[in-house]
C-alpha cells in the first residue's frame, strides 16, 4: 500500500507545521503560527486604509481585518514572541491559534491508517514516527476545515465498522497488516472501486495527500526523497554540462 515516493507534499496544509509540525496540543512551539501569516494578509488589506496609522493604530486595523477575512477573533498567541511582525513572522517560535480536536482515539486510528499508506522500512521511519497524525490533526482543526474534519470521521467510522463486520475485530488499528490493506485496496483508486464505495474511495484519496504531505516535509521524509535544498555551498558552478545540453542551451554566455 505504500505509495511511490516520488508523489509527494508538503504541504498543509499545508497545513503547516511539522515535526517540523507536531501539533499534539494548542501552543505547541513545534508547528507554524497561521496567525502571523494570517496577519500578514490582512496586514495588506488594511494598508490602504491605514497607511498613516500609528504601530498600535496598525495593529488594531490588521486585527479587524483578520476577524473579517477568517471569521474568528484572533487568539493572543501563548508566546508573545511568536507573532513577529506584518512582514516578518517569527517562525523560530511559531503557535496554533485553535484547539486541537482530534480525540487519542481517533489519534489512534489516524495513526493506523497512515502507517497503512507509509509503513517503516530501510529507507525511513512510520508515518505516524514522525508526527503525521499531529498534522492531520492540526489541519482538520482549523476552524476553516469543518468539512475535512467530517470527511475525516466518516472514512475513519466506516473503517471500523468494516474491520467488525469483515474480520470481527474491535477496530481498524487492532487488524493485521494484511488484512488493513484489504480493506485500503478496495477504496485506494477511486476509478476502479466499485460504486457504493466511492465516497470512501475520495476520502482514502484525501488522507493519501495529507499523509504525504506530512511526511515528506520532515526531515526524514526529505532524506528519504534526496531533496538537498537548503543547503549552503561554498560555490556555485553553474548547471552541468548534460543539462544545458539537455535543455538546449549548451555553449550558450549565462553569465
Amino acid at each position: 500500500m505504500r505509495d511511490e515516493r516520488a508523489e509527494r507534499r508538503v504541504d498543509e496544509g499545508q497545513p503547516e507545521g511539522g515535526r517540523r509540525h507536531s501539533a499534539e496540543q494548542p501552543g505547541d512551539p513545534a508547528t507554524i503560527t497561521r496567525r502571523g501569516a494570517l496577519k500578514v494578509i490582512a496586514g495588506t488589506a488594511a494598508l490602504g486604509a491605514a497607511a498613516s496609522c500609528a504601530p498600535d493604530e496598525l495593529t488594531r486595523a490588521t486585527d479587524s481585518a483578520h476577524e473579517t477575512l477568517s471569521g474568528f477573533d484572533p487568539v493572543p498567541p501563548a508566546n508573545p514572541r511568536a507573532t513577529g511582525t506584518l512582514t516578518d513572522p517569527d517562525m523560530l517560535s511559531p503557535v496554533v491559534p485553535w484547539e486541537m480536536v482530534l480525540t487519542d482515539e481517533e489519534l489512534r486510528q489516524v495513526a493506523a491508517l497512515a502507517d497503512v499508506i507509509i509503513p517503516a522500512d530501510e529507507r525511513s521511519p512510520a508515518a505516524s514516527a514522525v508526527g503525521v497524525p499531529d498534522y492531520i490533526n492540526e489541519f482538520v482543526s482549523a476552524p476553516a476545515h469543518k468539512e475535512h474534519l467530517t470527511r475525516l470521521r466518516g472514512g475513519l467510522a466506516w473503517l471500523n465498522r468494516t474491520a467488525r463486520e469483515r474480520f470481527g475485530a474491535v477496530d481498524f488499528p487492532t487488524l493485521t497488516t494484511a488484512q488493513q490493506q484489504e480493506i485500503c485496496d478496495e477504496i485506494c483508486f477511486e476509478p476502479d472501486a466499485p460504486d457504493a464505495l466511492k465516497p470512501q474511495a475520495r476520502f482514502f484519496d484525501g488522507f493519501r495527500d495529507w499523509v504525504s504531505t506530512g511526511f515528506w516535509t520532515t526531515e526524514e521524509g526529505m532524506r528519504d526523497l534526496g531533496y538537498m535544498g537548503n543547503v549552503p555551498l561554498p560555490s556555485f558552478d553553474g548547471p552541468p554540462a548534460e543539462v544545458l545540453e539537455r535543455l538546449g542551451l549548451a555553449g550558450e554566455d549565462l553569465g
